[in-house]
């Protein structure tokens, strides 16, 4: 699976004409090398990244001290200690902190890459792109190639991604079977969280869930709220779990033993039916332009609180492509093609602008060959659509 990722990445180099490409994202960089180290600390720390030559070999630089890390991973040729491009770490160093920094990326591009100066970055920070341009470097955007490189999984991937959704699973039952008035919010997502720890998972990205009357808008994070009887609870997992792939499903949940009312029947029903169109409707060779004029209309009761996106990709995160509404697709969207062994998340959110709740659901889908199959067999909420 490791040889496999960094020969994508290498793909789309070559591609593209670049003579290679320095990753800092965490996410990326687990992706191209297999290899992990403080995940979450790296999101807001540059100190750690690699080099990644379109041809030849693969140089990391780690965190102070973790060279050990990377000891029996064979996509990784070199170790050698980072320089962190941050004012903590450098204080009034930092400039020249930055130019050592280029100076050794500008000596790996001449020695790996000959003339080539195209040097593909997915992001650094300013002092480094500066001192780049010092050097020579033609700095280009480098999440054109990790994104698609990402974006088709192979047999490994595909077998790692189900795991990861099975352990989300595991947690959404544990959440269901501790849902009961007086449950706090926080309360009931940590079985999520703890279920993926236990399973050998990282972390959950966000903290969407919410219930009652804070299901509406979507995107209120999870709090100390008291969930009461009678109340919708909707959720969005994004979930990193094992190997570091993501689970994306939604559900919403209705918490106590009574019987829902209409307008929750009405508000599940119509998110129940904007998924199974847009699942149904999925086929590799459709283009997101085609994908997107062709999904499920929205009633315009809730266009306004709409989700940003019809689907998604899903793999090590959200990532390409996003598909936005037909109504959007002109200021927001991009076009491209929908490829076998993609796996795209369908999205619906279904609440109108005063009303009282919102519902959320969706699904995880492997394109295959002649259609899709969903990664999840977890139910949805029968009493809902009853």
């Amino acid at each position: 699976m490791r040889q496999y990722r960094l020969g994508r990445v290498r793909e789309q180099l070559k591609s593209l004409g670049y003579g290679g490409i320095v990753i800092f994202d965490p996410v990326n960089l687990r992706y191209a090398t297999g290899s992990r180290n403080m995940q979450v600390f790296m999101l807001r720390n540059p100190a750690r990244y690699v080099f990644i030559p379109t041809e030849g070999p693969v140089t990391l630089f780690d965190f102070p001290n973790c060279e050990h890390l990377s000891e029996g991973i064979e996509t990784i040729d070199e170790v050698r200690p980072a320089i962190t491009l941050s004012y903590v770490a450098s204080g009034e160093n930092l400039y020249d902190n930055a130019k050592e920094w280029a100076k050794e990326i500008a000596d790996l591009m001449k020695q790996r890459a000959g003339e080539n100066k195209k040097l593909a970055i997915d992001y650094v920070p300013s002092v480094g792109a500066i001192e780049l341009a010092k050097q020579g470097i033609e700095v280009v955007d480098g999440q054109e190639p990790i994104e698609h490189a990402r974006s088709i999984k192979n047999k490994q991937e595909i077998e790692a991604m189900k795991i990861s959704v099975r352990t989300a699973e595991e947690g959404m039952i544990r959440m269901q079977q501790a849902l009961e008035p007086g449950i706090t919010e926080n309360e009931l997502w940590s079985y999520l969280h703890q279920t993926n720890i236990q399973q050998g998972g990282d972390y959950v990205e966000t903290r969407l869930l919410s219930s009652g009357a804070r299901t509406n808008p979507w995107f209120q994070e999870c709090s100390d709220k008291v969930i009461n009887d009678g109340e919708l609870v909707s959720f969005d997992t994004d979930m990193n779990g094992p190997f570091g792939y993501f689970t994306d499903i939604s559900r919403t949940f209705y918490c106590g033993d009574g019987e829902p009312t209409d307008e929750q029947k009405r508000l599940y029903q119509t998110a129940y039916e904007q998924i199974q169109y847009n699942t149904e409707l999925l086929k590799p060779g459709m283009t997101f332009r085609e994908y997107a004029e062709k999904s499920w209309r929205i009633p315009d009761e809730f266009f306004p609180n709409r989700y940003f996106t019809v689907a998604h990709g899903t793999g090590l995160s959200g990532e390409y492509p996003y598909i936005v509404y037909p109504q959007d697709f002109e200021e927001k969207g991009y076009d491209g093609v929908i490829q076998e062994n993609m796996v795209l998340s369908v999205e619906s959110y279904i609440g109108s602008p005063g009303g009282k709740e919102g519902v959320k659901l969706e699904e995880q889908l492997l394109v295959t060959e002649d259609g899709v199959e969903n990664f999840s067999d977890f139910p949805f909420e029968q009493k809902l659509l009853r």
